[in-house]
């Protein structure tokens, strides 16, 4: 493998990668082969503060629904490939990972880098596969730039130190032939527990998710199909916010715009934080409790008939411009796009929200030294 750049160069390429801050196959830290074994003394244990490794390969990839509580920073890269037809460069992306993460030169820690293919290379192999069918054109996207709609190759880096991500990326992207990247944004969460954080306009994230295997089953992983079983379906959503004229908002019209409590998460409509708000109740004048116009009561799953996504979102900030690089995750590309449709015609919410980039991508299934990244789509 080629010589690491060093601490500094990273830093300085984390902040020309990703603007300035503010503030799986995912895989972990594993060699392509069992290490020899050897006596460890105290000077080989790993820093304190070094996070654990999280397992890289599997039936699924990491970065999705491991680790459950998302690492605090993430880079998102979206490429175009030069032959959508030709996929046979997936396994090095795979083995390149395994390398870079099994170097011991590199704490890598609980880094994490999901691979996903976009709709034309999807509808290359076969056009009747899950992820072939490219997202629509929405109502609310009217400052969409064309060059960011869309993409061939999804990759997704996150990890507890933010330093890594910059370096690993460029290495995965230099094993893809002609690979080209469209655009990247760097990320971060703040602290929180499950899955929850807040967003870039202060309120919980995060809340209503699929939790446990029997729910990931039933609304993220795809099935049936052998090529793409156990991957899933990705949407990624740059979203600008204003997050100015969002906070000259009192907190009681916040609140009605959100659907829930700004302290704690909770529906305005009664119960806890992880407690789902009520659509039919009313005030004793009649009125709904969770407002019409309100994000809850248009992203509810139960007027569309959709089921859940799997959220994933990271903050950017990068100067006045503030927002959020939303990931979801489900079984039916559907499922977002009832949503989404939903959301344009009533959510008051999106008057402070604008996308600023769109795509979807076929998650591709898990794999592990006897099933290389991407060969269940070489063997169709």
């Amino acid at each position: 493998m080629e010589s690491r750049p060093s601490r500094r160069s990273l830093l300085g390429a984390l902040a020309i990668g990703a603007g300035g801050i503010g503030a799986g196959t995912v895989l972990g830290r594993a060699a392509a082969s069992e290490p020899e074994p050897r006596e460890v003394d105290s000077s080989d244990a790993a820093p304190a503060d070094v996070a654990a490794p999280i397992p890289a390969v599997g039936e699924h990839q990491a970065g999705i629904a491991v680790p459950a509580n998302p690492q605090p920073f993430s880079l998102t890269l979206v490429a175009d490939l030069p032959n959508v037809a030709d996929v046979s460069f997936l396994p090095s992306v795979g083995e390149r990972l395994l390398a870079f993460l099994g170097d011991d030169a590199h704490d890598s820690g609980d880094l994490t880098v999901t691979v996903g293919v976009g709709p034309r290379v999807v509808a290359a192999v076969d056009a009747a596969l899950p992820g072939a069918e490219p997202l629509p054109a929405f109502d609310g996207d009217t400052e969409l730039p064309g060059e960011r709609v869309g993409g061939d190759l999804l990759m997704i880096a996150s990890a507890s130190d933010p330093t890594v991500l910059p370096s690993v990326v460029d290495a995965l992207l230099e094993t893809v032939p002609g690979g080209e990247e469209r655009w990247r944004q760097f990320g971060f969460r703040g602290p929180g527990a499950d899955g929850i954080v807040r967003n870039p306009l202060g309120f919980h994230d995060g809340i209503i998710v699929p939790r446990g295997e029997e729910e990931l089953a039933e609304n993220i992983w795809l099935r049936g199909d052998l090529r793409t079983a156990g991957g899933t379906i990705a949407v990624i959503r740059r979203l600008r916010t204003d997050v100015r004229a969002f906070g000259r908002l009192s907190v009681v019209e916040q609140e009605a715009a959100v659907g829930r409590r700004k302290s704690d998460g909770a529906p305005l409509s009664g119960g806890g934080q992880r407690d789902e708000v009520s659509l039919s109740a009313k005030t004793a004048d009649g009125q709904y409790v969770t407002p019409v116009g309100s994000h809850a009561r248009a992203a509810h799953p139960g007027p569309t008939g959709s089921a859940l996504m799997l959220r994933r979102g990271y903050s950017y900030a990068e100067g006045a411009d503030m927002g959020l690089v939303f990931t979801c995750f489900q079984r039916d590309l559907r499922t977002f796009v009832a949503t989404q449709q939903r959301i344009d015609e009533q959510d008051e919410m999106m008057r402070y929200v604008t996308t600023t980039a769109s795509a979807s991508f076929l998650v591709l299934p898990g794999f592990d030294q006897g099933r290389p990244l991407g060969a269940t789509l070489l063997t169709a």
